[in-house]
């Protein structure tokens, strides 16, 4: 049986594990990792509006990493619509979009070998070392695939116009300009799920610490010498 130092901090690199998983569903499946504002050039174009009148022609932009929305304003009014992701393969750098999901379910997978591992330890005394602490590090190293899922994306983001593409797939009369663009909270809480590995592998490495067993003082034995028997 592990000792209790041993079962708190295993316990709480359990909890970590989960809030990497949980990090990485939520941001799996919503739509706010970019957000920005997109002008109607076409509309802007047309009627040779000047400072004052831009701000009819600005719209907005948002989408993950399956689906988004955007509202464009041409001078007919706001214009919503959806964006998916699998009919825009042709206009995106699909390999490089399909990279950045593997890499983050990827992360989840070895994030959830990780939580295991930490059960185990925090239940029994492993005795093989790739089931304790050395497991530990190696799955969590691993589990920063979610790093490269991030790093992947901002890439696209800021080197391969990914907002740009979005902004003006299926436009057929008007094109659309970004104006601005930034990353917002699904994108951080990616961010976030890397950061909790680094915070297990700090956990467990803590778990190491032996503290000194307190030292129980056994009582003196009474010692009769033959001198005192005489008395």
């Amino acid at each position: 049986m592990p000792s209790l130092w041993k079962r708190i901090t295993f316990s709480v690199a359990s909890a970590l594990c989960v809030g990497s998983v949980a990090f990485l569903v939520v941001a799996l499946s919503t739509e706010r990792w970019v957000v920005g504002r997109i002008l109607c050039k076409t509309g802007v174009d047309i009627v040779n509006a000047s400072s004052p009148e831009l701000d009819q022609f600005i719209g907005d932009i948002y989408y993950g990493l399956f689906q988004g929305g955007k509202t464009k304003r041409c001078g007919l009014g706001n214009r919503r619509s959806k964006i998916y992701f699998p009919k825009l393969v042709q206009t995106l750098n699909g390999g490089l979009h399909m990279m950045v999901i593997l890499f983050l379910l990827g992360a989840v997978g070895f994030a959830l070998v990780s939580l295991s591992f930490c059960i185990y330890n925090a239940r029994k005394v492993p005795y093989q070392s790739i089931k304790g602490h050395k497991g530990l590090y190696l799955w969590n190293f691993i589990a920063l695939f979610g790093a490269l899922g991030v790093l992947c994306f901002l890439a696209a983001v800021k080197h391969h116009r990914l907002t740009e593409r979005v902004a003006n797939h299926g436009e057929n009369l008007f094109v659309l300009e970004v104006l601005d663009d930034s990353l917002d909270w699904s994108f951080w809480l990616g961010v976030g799920s890397v950061g909790t590995h680094f915070a297990v592998c700090g956990v467990v490495a803590m778990s190491r610490i032996k503290f000194p067993k307190p030292e129980i003082k056994k009582p003196e034995e009474l010692t009769i010498s033959a001198l005192d028997l005489l008395y």
